[in-house]
């Protein structure tokens, strides 16, 4: 347990960063599984409305610490490649 004062201060700033990255990461895992279900079921326009929505949340995460921009960056190189192949078929 901590006792100083900057210990217990460091434990609550853990805690609200904690779950402000706990946010973050469930919103763009959540419009990933979205972005998933409109390329089976939907159609190319939609998987593109909703591919630009996802690269907006992927490069505000990535700001932050809760993401590094390269990991971003390999989200938005994947999802494309899926899309690409919608087209394609």
């Amino acid at each position: 347990m901590a006792h100083s004062l900057s210990a217990k201060k460091r434990i609550r700033q853990n805690i609200r960063s904690r779950a402000v990255n706990r946010w973050r990461k469930r919103s763009y895992r959540e419009a990933i599984k979205e972005y998933h279900e409109l390329i089976l079921h939907g159609s190319v326009e939609q998987c593109e409305a909703k591919l630009t929505e996802i690269y907006k949340v992927l490069d505000q995460t990535a700001s932050t610490s809760a993401m590094h921009k390269k990991t971003a960056s390999r989200y938005k190189g994947r999802l494309a490649v899926k899309l690409n192949k919608k087209k394609a078929a």
